[in-house]
């Protein structure tokens, strides 16, 4: 699996750090996680077109995380290049169903695809789920942070990648990121600077180090974490390979 962090940073405009997300290439399959504001650009950027993402995962429903799912459905209709003709698939907790039908009240039909070409998976919220898919398998489990938030677990070629999207710490983030090769994980402020809904530095190294990861990349940093020494802070209870995502860093395991 190759991993591209498209945005690591927050709802904050930064011109450093674009909103939490990352692509993932396994075999055929382009998936996306999260797509808040200036993702669609960071895909052109990182060598990748809204036409080639053939997943969509949501971790959540704040508009960091979904700004740009109406303005990447609005570019699919686009009559030349970047016509949608192969269908992809969005991957969501339960409760996306509603919130799509809810954009089409602000949006109309100009976000409503062609039928066939886009399908709508809503995984379990209140517990593990699991599905398979040609090139890999996935399994979700909910997070600390809203309702609708899941974790999501890839399983490709005999590699595993952990996305957490956003959580404060819970035990299911743990068991979502037994052994696996990358856990990308929030790390939305400072210990000192803990906030509900969220994790530090310390929080999510003790996670990594709680589930056996083989690596560890925080992301998705507010500001203040620019002016702290975040790794220190980790390494208080992580002491395995750990990186600071940086938008465009390219990781392969």
């Amino acid at each position: 699996m190759k991993i591209t962090i498209l945005g690591s940073g927050t709802c904050v405009p930064s011109l450093e750090r674009g909103t939490c997300s990352a692509l993932v290439r396994a075999g055929d399959s382009q998936m996306l996680f999260d797509s808040g504001a200036g993702v669609m650009r960071r895909l052109l950027e990182a060598g990748a077109g809204i036409g080639d993402v053939t997943h969509i995962f949501y971790s959540h429903l704040h508009p960091d995380h979904t700004g740009e799912f109406a303005s990447f459905l609005f570019s699919t209709k686009y009559p030349r290049d970047f016509a949608r003709r192969t269908p992809f698939v969005v991957i969501a907790g339960r409760g996306f169903e509603k919130f799509y039908r809810n954009l089409q009240t602000a949006f109309g039909d100009w976000i409503v695809l062609d039928p066939g070409i886009m399908e709508i998976v809503e995984m379990d919220t209140t517990g593990p789920d699991m599905r398979n898919f040609a090139d890999f398998t996935l399994e979700t489990r909910p997070m600390d942070h809203t309702d609708q938030s899941v974790g999501f677990r890839i399983n490709a070629g005999g590699k595993s990648f952990v996305y957490s999207g956003d959580t404060d710490y819970c035990q299911d983030l743990v068991d979502l990121s037994m052994n696996a090769d990358l856990l990308l994980c929030e790390c939305a402020m400072p210990d000192a600077l803990k906030v509900p809904g969220h994790l530090t530095p310390s929080r999510a190294g003790d996670i990594a180090a709680r589930a056996g990861v083989k690596r560890l990349v925080l992301t998705h940093f507010y500001p203040e974490c620019d002016k702290t020494d975040v790794a220190a802070q980790c390494r208080t209870t992580w002491d395995g390979p750990l990186d600071l995502a940086q938008d465009l860093m390219e990781i392969i395991i």
